[in-house]
């Protein structure tokens, strides 16, 4: 049984990825603004924007996931640069954070995972995506450059999906219509769920991936890579 953190696990991928892990290891799941309570998750309360340290921790961790995100699509001519520098406090700096603030613990593993999340929008360029596909982006540098610096230690992967049907999607896809639609863009024809992504992080995080490292691994139904 190992031990896994998974930063934002109170909704969409982050919730099923801790309740997926809980059914056979140690979960510690945090939450910000959305509560959350399930048996075998040990919620505790983070801010990843804060300084504050994350309780309820143990002494070895095996695993983590970064989860937080935001989908805030707009014409580049209106956002601010306050927007971009929200925008990557939240997706890059937090993530920062909490791995230097685990890294001891992680290292205290025989062989330690850490998942991050992109986009597919950073490798295929789409309108209005500018502020989410320069925070991911820089995740991605990140994911690299971890994996060189931790290897043979800790390993380091990032999930780089499409549109995935959580909460964080929702105003995309608040009509049946605008639901079709999306799902025809991808060659699969239909739009990803939670259980898709999470499946992925769970791999990742497990011993079956032990010879990945450094990769951003594209869970998108085929939309970065075919045209049908």
């Amino acid at each position: 049984m190992k031990n896994y953190l998974v930063i934002g696990a109170s909704s969409g991928i982050g919730k099923q990825l801790a309740e997926d892990l809980s059914m056979n290891h140690n979960v510690i799941g945090t939450y910000h603004h959305n509560t959350a309570a399930h048996e075998k998750i040990n919620y505790v309360h983070y801010d990843v924007e804060s300084a504050e340290p994350i309780d309820g921790m143990p002494d070895v961790l095996d695993g983590l996931a970064y989860c937080p995100g935001r989908i805030d699509l707009r014409p580049f001519g209106r956002i601010k640069s306050e927007d971009f520098a929200k925008d990557y406090s939240i997706q890059v700096i937090g993530a920062v954070k909490v791995i230097q603030q685990v890294l001891p613990l992680l290292k205290k593993a025989e062989q330690a995972s850490i998942v991050l999340f992109s986009t597919v929008a950073v490798q295929t360029g789409f309108p209005f995506h500018s502020l989410v596909s320069s925070s991911k982006g820089a995740l991605e540098g990140l994911t690299k450059a971890l994996a060189a610096e931790f290897a043979p230690k800790i390993r380091v992967n990032c999930i780089a999906p499409s549109l995935t049907d959580t909460p964080l999607a929702a105003q995309l896809l608040s009509t049946e219509e605008k639901v079709a639609a999306n799902a025809q863009r991808h060659p699969l024809k239909r739009i990803g769920s939670a259980a898709d992504i999470a499946s992925m992080a769970a791999f990742l995080l497990s011993d079956q991936s032990a010879w990945i490292t450094g990769q951003v691994m594209h869970v998108d139904g085929g939309i970065s890579s075919l045209k049908v």
